[in-house]
């Protein structure tokens, strides 16, 4: 299965053996979000606390996206392994630098279509290889969005927030990572009318895309997103990352 590569690296890398990992998660994998991150932290954070290792939650965050980089053959985004490790709200560039923002409902949904990170990432760094002109203000544009965001969720401009949404999708699209699926779901949530904004989330190329709800509008997007042949359930964003929540023994 898909984790297991994971789980068999951070065994590897810690020299454990005679171990049973059981892996209970309600994500769908390789969907775009964060699931394998998720898997070896949780992983690296139940073998420190096995073997006394007593790693902090930055050795932690470090270790783990290590292993998860050599799993995806150099592909693997410090991002998500940070986040799994810490939780809230990161910016994460050479240093991790925590943001007190308040939480999110997002509602996700699923094209039932499992992507391939590896081959997105190699697809976009081939268009930026040939289009450097063109390509290079895209991503400025996108890191122009995720530094605008940032103030919007402290101050809770959600509407605001929504519309550098729907910007970040139309980039992503630009770079060639949207697929019909997910562009069917992106407007069928802002169809529903009870969307700030939309987006695919991860990768692309499959997997899934995020809406950010109206006050009391949940429901509808869940419904909407069901109806567009998509799996679609609610998130909470900022919330509390990796925890022990029983002894090995």
């Amino acid at each position: 299965m898909h984790f297991t590569r994971y789980v068999s690296a951070v065994l590897k890398d810690f020299d454990a053996q005679d171990l049973r990992v059981e892996i209970k998660s309600d994500l769908p994998m390789a969907s775009g979000l964060g699931s394998s991150a998720a898997i070896v932290v949780a992983t690296t954070a139940a073998l420190s606390q096995h073997l006394g290792l007593g790693l902090s939650k930055k050795e932690i965050a470090e270790r783990s996206h290590r292993i998860e980089k050599s799993v995806q053959h150099g592909m693997g985004s410090p991002m998500d392994t940070a986040l799994a490790s810490f939780g809230g709200y990161l910016q994460v560039s050479r240093d991790i630098l925590p943001l007190n923002l308040p939480e999110l409902e997002m509602i996700v949904g699923y094209t039932k279509q499992p992507h391939d990170t590896r081959s997105e990432v190699a697809k976009v760094q081939s268009m930026r290889s040939r289009y450097p002109d063109l390509v290079g203000p895209i991503f400025q544009a996108i890191g122009a969005i995720t530094s605008r965001a940032v103030p919007l969720i402290r101050e809770q401009r959600l509407a605001s927030l929504g519309e550098l949404m729907n910007v970040n999708h139309g980039l992503l699209e630009a770079l060639g990572v949207g697929t019909r699926e997910l562009c069917e779901l992106v407007y069928a949530a802002r169809g529903a009318g009870q969307a700030l904004g939309a987006k695919l989330t991860g990768a692309g190329g499959g997997g899934c895309m995020i809406a950010l709800p109206a006050p009391g509008g949940s429901t509808a997007l869940i419904t909407a997103l069901k109806q567009a042949r998509g799996l679609a359930f609610p998130v909470k964003v900022g919330c509390e990352g990796v925890r022990l929540e029983s002894d090995l023994g």
